[in-house]
């Protein structure tokens, strides 16, 4: 059945059938593969279709286990082809340079998936950190459908610069899996597990070196287009925009209080809590809400320990967790996680 408008947190049609065409490429059968996940393949030729995001981390799944690769989607040629980023990689080719263009993924990620967060941080003079996490989503996020993410935005850096643009640094917040080696091949650079995120480190000469296909007239429009997008997909909201902010600022380690966030959308204090009124909202019932969700994920991964648990979702001390799941789940943290399905730490990316 075709999966139309928004059904919790989804992923764009023109994203998820890249993937689907990749996986083809690699000789996997991905009608019976996204049958089995409940989805109807024939919506990706919808490009206004959104596919939940359990869904799709379950195609993902699926494939893994059908092809016997644990490292499926580590090729630089596929990612390349096939990392299709919507009306957003239009915006992106027509960008002044780097910098510019991924400052917009930022604030427009939504368009290709509301369930993914991404943030550009400047690493002092060296450069700048690719973040990418995810939120809100009941199924633990499979590693390799975030690999291909990370290593399809450093095709897409290629292919906008024409230049070859390598990492300095590859971190993932996932133990080392049990062959790393594909990874040091496919990034061309030393791995990092057990990370506090799941980040990209590009040289600061690269993020900011002009993109040849630059062009203000179009950079203007394609802008307009996606911010268009993000209003068909309710994404423009005051309410939205401060839920995608605190996921951010809380999976960089951040206080989440409301006036950084209201600095980070350009906002006085007063004028968002005015706004937040206007939509029947509160700061405080969004923080929980984020929280909640990003709650599920975490307490989806095995490996990160309650304490740590606590931290990334902004708590003091874990009895702040304890009593907060109690109001969400209605059991402590430790009985929700046991009654999730299994979740090994080798296969899933928590964040």
């Amino acid at each position: 059945m075709p999966f139309k408008g928004v059904i919790g947190r989804t992923s764009s049609a023109a994203w998820v059938k890249g993937v689907a065409d990749m996986m083809s490429a690699q000789g996997l059968d991905t009608r019976s593969l996204f049958a089995q996940a409940g989805i109807d393949i024939a919506v990706l030729q919808d490009p206004t279709a959104r596919i939940p995001a359990d869904a799709f981390s379950q195609v993902w799944e699926l494939a893994v286990a059908q092809s016997g690769n644990s490292h499926l989607g580590l090729d630089r040629p596929l990612a390349a082809r096939y990392g299709y980023l919507d009306v957003v990689g239009h915006a992106l080719a027509s960008a002044p340079c780097l910098r510019a263009g991924f400052e917009l993924l930022a604030r427009q990620m939504a368009v290709v998936s509301d369930a993914a967060t991404f943030a550009l941080q400047k690493e002092d003079t060296q450069g700048f950190w690719l973040i990418l996490g995810h939120i809100g989503t009941a199924r633990p996020v499979p590693r390799q459908r975030v690999e291909y993410g990370m290593l399809t935005l450093l095709m897409l850096c290629q292919w906008l610069t024409r230049q070859k643009v390598e990492p300095l640094a590859v971190e993932w917040v996932y133990p080392a899996p049990a062959n790393p080696a594909p990874l040091r091949v496919a990034f061309g650079v030393p791995m990092r597990f057990d990370q506090p995120a799941s980040r990209m480190l590009l040289a600061r000469q690269d993020m900011l070196s002009p993109i040849p296909t630059y062009n203000p007239s179009l950079w203007d429009l394609h802008g307009r287009l996606v911010q268009e997008r993000l209003d068909e997909l309710g994404q423009t909201h005051i309410s939205t925009r401060v839920r995608s902010e605190l996921a951010r600022v809380l999976h960089q380690g951040g206080e989440p209080r409301r006036d950084v966030i209201a600095a980070r959308l350009h906002l006085s204090d007063r004028t968002l809590q005015r706004r937040l009124l206007a939509e029947a909202s509160s700061f405080a019932q969004l923080l929980d809400a984020t929280r909640c969700e990003l709650a599920r994920q975490y307490l989806g991964d095995a490996h990160r320990s309650l304490g740590e648990v606590a931290d990334l979702l902004g708590f003091a001390d874990q009895s702040n967790l304890f009593r907060a799941c109690r109001r969400w789940f209605g059991m402590p943290p430790g009985q929700y996680r046991a009654q999730l399905p299994a979740n090994g730490p080798s296969s899933h990316h928590p964040g």
